[in-house]
């Protein structure tokens, strides 16, 4: 990798899009946050205002959503695995998501009815914690393998939730490969937010999850439309539940600007924009990159029928971008609150003022449309759930 930010602009024809984007619209995402809203734990996250941000930068508006809140978690995904198991308990009886609760689904009845429940699951950190989170409080199992190379904090955060949980010698997406077979061997349910042929629907119902988000952050926008979204993707799950969502409200070109970033060492995603030929491109190997949320070589088949119609710019950036917006927002302007963000939490923020702030990108400042009356929507994902690392980056200036 040359170190260099690399973009590609996908051309939509109005009118032209194939993909159902109302599944993840308002409908979707109020039927998910209403289930969320059973939780004993619920409460919205921050949407921040970065007015000194967005002054220095010289655009209208920066606006934040601050998932470090979320759940006590701090991270977004459990938005994700909660609904997914949920809807599959909810099948199981029966019944709808919208006919349970929280309270229903971890009855005595309920674990009469269904019995013991493992679910396994790959994941590079938050995603697996979301899904131990769940089956743990559902009083259900839970198995979670992570690829070489995960973050023993992480791990350890996953165990502490009473999951059954280890590390692989595997990269990301055969540790989803592998977690498949234990599934199959072992009679488990796989939720995954990895999505391929044959297998859609888990993930499907994970990204609905995500939408949840995307609601509150348009209810505390109150009214106000963003005109550029900047959203960070590692198999691109949660960037086409977003992109689906703000997508449905603003249909055609009243769309806003949606750009998706990844990291230039698992950057799937911009490799299948860049080469716009009806495939899905993958990355293979280590994918050595700080963002670990964001490492995964394999785009989610449902999450990329979504950006492939409804995101316009896609961008593979160098670790060094993500660092300065962790640092950007634990060091914040002016008056702007501080903002503690992970590595893949501050991906789209860092890009975002890279672009601004950069003479020598004010060519894609200008492909993108950013100037003075630009309102930007980006979302911090997760805190520090490497503490050790947010402080090797943060503290010691580790990828200027």
């Amino acid at each position: 990798m040359d170190g260099r930010i690399k973009a590609v602009r996908l051309n939509h024809e109005p009118g032209n899009s194939r993909y159902p984007v109302e599944r993840f619209g308002i409908a979707c995402a109020r039927k998910a946050q209403r289930f969320h809203k059973t939780f004993p734990e619920y409460s919205m996250t921050p949407l921040v205002d970065l007015k000194a941000l967005a002054e220095k930068s010289g655009v209208g508006h920066i606006y934040v959503k601050d998932e470090s809140f979320r759940f006590g978690l701090n991270a977004f995904k459990v938005l994700g695995g909660s609904y997914c198991i949920g809807s599959y308990m909810a099948k199981c009886l029966g019944q709808d998501i919208s006919q349970v609760s929280w309270d229903m689904l971890r009855s005595r009845e309920t674990k009469k009815c269904l019995g013991s429940l493992t679910f396994v699951t790959a994941t590079d950190g938050n995603h697996g914690r979301g899904i131990a989170w769940t089956a743990n409080r559902l009083g259900q199992k839970s198995v979670v393998y992570m690829p070489k190379g995960s973050a023993r904090e992480r791990l350890e955060h996953i165990r502490e939730l009473g999951a059954e949980a280890s590390i692989t010698e595997f990269n990301y997406d055969d540790t989803v490969r592998y977690a498949s077979e234990m599934a199959e061997k072992n009679g488990w349910i796989l939720v995954q937010d990895t999505a391929w042929e044959g297998y859609e629907e888990i993930p499907g119902l994970i990204m609905e999850g995500y939408t949840t988000m995307a609601l509150e952050a348009w209810e505390q926008l109150e009214g106000v439309k963003p005109t550029h979204i900047f959203l960070q993707a590692g198999v691109g799950a949660m960037a086409g539940a977003v992109a689906g969502f703000f997508s449905s409200l603003w249909p055609g070109t009243e769309k806003p600007i949606i750009t998706i970033v990844e990291p230039d060492k698992a950057d799937c995603i911009y490799r299948t924009a860049k080469a716009d030929d009806g495939k899905l491109h993958k990355v293979k190997g280590a994918m050595d990159t700080i963002m670990a949320g964001l490492a995964c070589g394999e785009p989610c088949l449902t999450g990329w029928n979504v950006l492939r119609d409804y995101g316009d710019w896609f961008v593979s950036m160098p670790d060094r971008i993500a660092a300065k917006g962790m640092r950007i927002l634990g060091n914040p302007a002016g008056n702007d609150p501080r903002m503690i963000s992970g590595e893949s939490g501050a991906a789209a923020v860092g890009f975002a003022a890279e672009v601004l702030r950069e003479k020598t990108l004010d060519w894609l400042k200008t492909e993108l449309k950013l100037n003075r009356e630009s309102r930007i929507l980006c979302f911090s994902t997760e805190g520090d759930t490497d503490r050790e690392n947010y402080r090797r980056i943060v503290w010691d200036g580790l990828y200027s």
